[in-house]
């Protein structure tokens, strides 16, 4: 990328590329998968970093609240046909580290955040209307919160779990939009925030990570059925602050994050629902936390920023899941092949730790794409991350 980021937000437009906006920064950038490369776009009115981003039913992208010293109630929308960025209506209430959800109705709903006291969270909720670009306030959640989840259950219902207020917090509530209320859901396992929640194709939420009482390993499972919570397989390694994919097997990737006392983290793994248990999946190029991990239309996943060991990084990687990849070997190079969904030129560097000795020394190699992108790569194993240049 252009700009180091953290705290920052990626979104994958209908187009297929990726806007990456705020994170201590008001530039904007999009990356472009056909071609690898990366182009500045307008910069946002205001410097924010901890806010949302939601792409909207009509194509455009929600950026809505964070910090700029103080929080911030206002909101802007992206519209990817023209690269321009105009202001809609501010929220009621100032919100940072919240969430944001997009409902069945095209409605967003808001909730929580960090109310600038010390450990203090909110509990105000709000629904931003696409069609009158204004904000509503509804029904608040139980429990102030923030660095908490939200998750859209297939029943169009939306699942908050965790999150922090004088404490860590268990709870979960659900938020039923026909309804405009919150009712209690059975609290977690164990009190998390900075956790991760996915969505699954089995319609259970995955939950992972994320601290309390320590940085936690463990996983658990949601089951929108029954309402209960039940505990899965423990990932590998403990880890706050990272990010969690759903892949296009169904499998989970979850990459990077933070622990003490090893700071930012490059291991990432991949859980299987189907046996609930978590296999290593290689390391990232470069170690980060609190950055963001987008599956692209071709089913790799773009990484993007974050804190790593010694400062905030703009580097980018992309993962190929080993499903995408073919494999053949000849003269001891490996040779992988993956869709490529147009032509164009890839620039990669490798990441050395999946890297043989006979490849350590190199810096670059090109991947050109022509209906199959192809590369030589002499390296130990198929999967793995791959560093953008920028």
């Amino acid at each position: 990328m252009s700009v180091a980021r953290e705290y920052h937000t990626a979104t994958l437009l209908p187009d297929g590329r990726v806007l990456i906006a705020c994170g201590f920064t008001p530039s904007t950038e999009l990356f472009d998968p056909q071609t690898a490369s990366w182009t500045t776009t307008a910069p946002m009115s205001t410097n924010r970093y901890q806010a949302t981003a939601t792409l909207l039913a009509n194509g455009k992208v929600l950026v809505a609240g964070g910090i700029n010293y103080p929080r911030l109630a206002s909101a802007l929308l992206f519209d990817p046909v023209t690269s321009t960025w105009t202001a809609t209506g501010s929220m009621p209430t100032a919100h940072e580290a919240h969430t944001a959800t997009l409902l069945p109705n095209g409605k967003v709903l808001v909730a929580g955040g960090w109310s600038g006291t010390t450990y203090v969270g909110i509990a105000n909720a709000e629904l931003y209307d696409p069609a009158s670009g204004t904000w509503t306030a509804t029904a608040p959640m139980h429990s102030p919160r923030f660095d908490h989840t939200a998750t859209l259950l297939p029943n169009g219902k939306v699942l908050v779990a965790g999150g922090y207020h004088l404490g860590t917090l268990s709870s979960a509530e659900l938020y039923d939009p026909a309804a405009g209320n919150w009712t209690a859901a059975s609290p977690m396992t164990t009190n998390r925030d900075n956790h991760t929640a996915t969505m699954l194709t089995n319609g259970k939420v995955l939950i992972a990570g994320g601290g309390g009482s320590g940085t936690y390993s463990s996983a658990e499972l949601f089951d929108p059925a029954t309402g209960v919570w039940s505990l899965t397989g423990s990932m590998n390694v403990i880890r706050m602050q990272h990010t969690a994919t759903l892949l296009r097997d169904g499998k989970v990737l979850v990459a990077g994050g933070w622990n003490s006392p090893m700071g930012a983290l490059s291991d990432t793994e991949i859980y299987d629902p189907a046996t609930a248990s978590w296999s290593s999946s290689g390391n990232l190029v470069i170690a980060r936390a609190s950055h963001t991990a987008t599956l692209l239309a071709d089913g790799t996943v773009l990484v993007t920023g974050g804190a790593s060991t010694n400062d905030v990084t703009s580097s980018a990687e992309l993962f190929l899941p080993g499903a995408l990849l073919h494999a053949s070997t000849s003269g001891g190079n490996l040779t992988l092949t993956w869709p490529a969904t147009n032509g164009g030129t890839f620039h990669l560097q490798t990441a050395p730790a999946l890297l043989s000795t006979k490849w350590a020394d190199a810096d670059d190699l090109v991947v050109t794409t022509n209906g199959m992108s192809e590369a030589v790569i002499p390296m130990t194993g198929a999967a793995g991350f791959y560093r953008l240049k920028q």
